[in-house]
């Protein structure tokens, strides 16, 4: 009787080859790329073979990651939509577009994510999340579908409700604890925020401060708001923050916006630093926006200072730099335009501000390194590819900037200082260092991309050394630059950790735990591109983990973060079993058939099949982007006559062992497996 029919899905043979596989007559996988296109370094190349007389209806079709989907394989794929989320759009091509170019293309894309109503939301190319989506559309690619790469938060935002229900106590706190909150917000902004003149300064801290109006109240709310956040979380620190937030909000919007002010734009700073740190970035982007506007229509970024005071003009030009920090460190984290872009300042900034403090001194770099942080954007992020030279040109920028810091935001505090001074000391110069490794990393992230999709390339040939792709060769600038990504990111991390091991962080670090999380991507990607462990790149991995298991206590974010490395992580431990159990063969098309002493004799390995990184020469490598030493085939020869009684007469044709005997140059391998 004849044989039941085969089900499509599992039928050995793919519906539908590429143009490579079916032109060699080699077994293709049926995703396009397939699996030997990128293995051979064809995955740019790799396109499906069409029949001029398949109709649209008969034959199947391809679902968003370019994989054939038959019948049942689009009932599986059915149930994975229910649990995860797909992206419209097929997966990368890592390897260079064009070989010999100077630059390193964009793989990177601009993403609509959701916000918290559904809403969809822009997200640009130099964001830390469409870098995310790249990484996880490798690992598909890679590994296939896994928690890491199908997570069903892919598609937000990663920002989380904040309880409007809750009821709002009346204020219950003490003089001594509203000073202690204030105290907390000066080290949470520390680096990055300095709105308050000496002489206010120091009247917010009074037990019954004298606030002249409406909006100084508000103020000193949003204050205390922002310092009981960043408080270790417990009851009364929660009361306390959303008791003054939605006090110091109730008056922001109750006609202040008409008339634009210096405390408004204050106000609305501070309100965006809180919306930061409760894991709400987009209502933090729209303060700056009306931040922004009103420092506009108040000039904050002209020159002309002659009819004002000394003091003004210094007060003016702290809250000119503190919007411009914060405006372009946030703008650049989601990839979007800043609101300050446009405002071209004339102002002699570091003319008019003369440092008199560690916070103006912290400060003034910030705002320094922000500006250059803003040309990186607009410069690399805004062409097709990121180019070598103008990646080397920033960097020296930020070089000349590190070089020029002050002494005091280079170390821990050379004098005794009390306690909270000493902290407030330390996170500045730690945000200062933070935000200088993040502009770092997001120069140089286009390059390691480029040359992480090349080394993944290598890992998953068939035979190394035998295919000389000149797509699979590093451009040396390109490997510069990806190590200088590779060491920002570790550098962040170490510098992290320092202060997290001192015990001197807060419980809530709005901006840190984005930066944390853009920089423990790097050795994460690193680490998945390579087969052995490096001991550097897991310890800094590893170190990221722990600072976001410790603000996730009280950071829905953090926590957000925490998860997805985790789901890293397992990809990477199961990228490198695959590794291990399937590594790549070394072709041998003869070997010896008869021998008197009943056994092959094994050769010696064939200095022509040396690895690819051997041949490409290592010195190009540079810790920690270092690949492991190449494959050696095993000694696996065994004698031909291992299952058969050579004691009695020799069997004749039709008794011959045929699995035992060496296949012909012509029989592919692949039709074999």
């Amino acid at each position: 009787m004849p044989r039941p029919k085969v089900l499509p899905a599992n039928r050995l043979r793919a519906p539908e080859a590429c143009l490579a596989c079916r032109a060699s007559k080699k077994r293709c996988s049926g995703t396009f790329p397939c699996t030997k296109c990128v293995r051979n370094g064809r995955a740019d190349t790799c396109v499906p073979f069409r029949r001029s007389n398949a109709s649209p209806t008969s034959r199947p079709t391809n679902n968003a990651y370019g994989v054939i989907s038959t019948p049942a394989a689009r009932d599986v794929a059915r149930q994975t939509r229910n649990t995860a989320s797909v992206r419209p759009r097929g997966l990368p091509q890592l390897l260079p577009a064009m070989s010999g170019t100077s630059g390193a293309p964009h793989k990177t894309h601009s993403r609509m994510l959701l916000n918290r109503q559904g809403e969809r939301v822009y997200i640009g190319r130099a964001a830390s999340l469409s870098f995310l989506q790249l990484l996880r559309d490798t690992v598909t690619q890679h590994i296939g579908p896994s928690q890491f790469s199908h997570n069903v938060k892919s598609e937000d935002m990663l920002e989380t409700d904040t309880p409007d229900d809750m009821p709002l106590f009346e204020n219950d706190l003490e003089a001594n604890d509203e000073q202690a909150y204030i105290r907390t917000y000066n080290i949470a902004t520390s680096g990055f925020i300095n709105v308050l003149s000496d002489t206010e300064a120091r009247q917010m801290l009074k037990p019954t401060p004298e606030t002249p109006n409406k909006t100084m109240a508000a103020l000193r709310d949003i204050m205390i708001a922002i310092g009981a956040q960043s408080s270790k979380n417990d009851l009364a620190a929660l009361r306390a923050e959303r008791f003054f937030f939605k006090r110091a909000q109730h008056c922001a919007f109750a006609g202040m916006l008409e008339n634009p002010s210096l405390d408004l734009i204050r106000l609305f700073i501070l309100m965006s630093f809180y919306m930061l740190g409760a894991c709400r970035r987009n209502a933090a982007f729209m303060y700056l926006g009306v931040a922004a506007r009103a420092a506009a229509a108040l000039g904050l970024h002209l020159t002309d200072y002659t009819l004002l005071q000394v003091d003004e003009q210094q007060k003016r030009t702290r809250v000119w730099m503190s919007l411009c920090t914060l405006d372009l460190l946030v703008s650049s984290i989601l990839g979007r335009p800043p609101a300050t872009a446009n405002l071209n300042s004339e102002t002699a900034d570091l003319e008019t501000l003369q440092p008199i403090s560690t916070s103006d001194e912290s400060l003034v770099a910030s705002y320094t390194m922000a500006k250059i942080l803003d040309e990186v954007v607009s410069q690399l992020y805004n062409d097709k590819a990121a180019a070598t030279e103008v990646a080397e040109s920033l960097l020296d920028k930020l070089k000349q900037w590190s070089n020029n810091l002050p002494d005091s935001l280079l170390s821990s505090p050379s004098t005794p200082q009390e306690r909270l001074a000493a902290q407030e000391h330390i996170i500045g110069s730690l945000h200062v260092a933070c935000a200088y490794h993040f502009a770092v990393i997001i120069v140089t992230r286009p390059f390691m991309i480029s040359v992480l999709g090349v080394r993944l390339a290598r890992l998953h040939q068939d035979s190394p050394g035998i295919i000389q792709d000149e797509t699979l060769l590093e451009d040396p600038a390109h490997t510069r630059l990806a190590n200088a990504c590779v060491e920002s990111a570790l550098y962040m991390i170490q510098t992290c950790l320092e202060v997290h091991q001192s015990r001197l962080m807060l419980g809530n670090m709005c901006i840190l735990k984005a930066l944390v999380f853009a920089a423990a991507l790097i050795p994460g990607f690193s680490m998945f591109s390579q087969k052995e462990v490096d001991s550097t790149l897991e310890e800094a991995f590893n170190g990221a983990l722990e600072i976001l298991r410790v603000l996730s206590q009280q950071s829905a974010q953090a926590a957000h973060y925490f998860e997805i490395l985790n789901l890293l992580r397992n990809a990477i431990d199961e990228q490198r079993q695959r590794l291990r159990e399937n590594p790549p063969r070394d072709k041998k098309y003869v070997s010896k058939l008869f021998s008197l002493n009943n056994r092959r004799n094994s050769p010696q390995p064939q200095r022509g099949a040396l690895s690819l990184a051997e041949s490409t020469g290592s010195e190009t490598f540079v810790q920690p982007l270092t690949v492991g030493a190449g494959y050696t085939e095993p000694d696996d020869a065994g004698s031909l006559f291992d299952s058969i009684d050579v004691s009695g007469a020799f069997p004749g044709w039709e008794g011959m062992e045929l699995p035992l005997w060496d296949r012909f140059p012509f029989i592919d391998d692949s039709f074999l497996n």
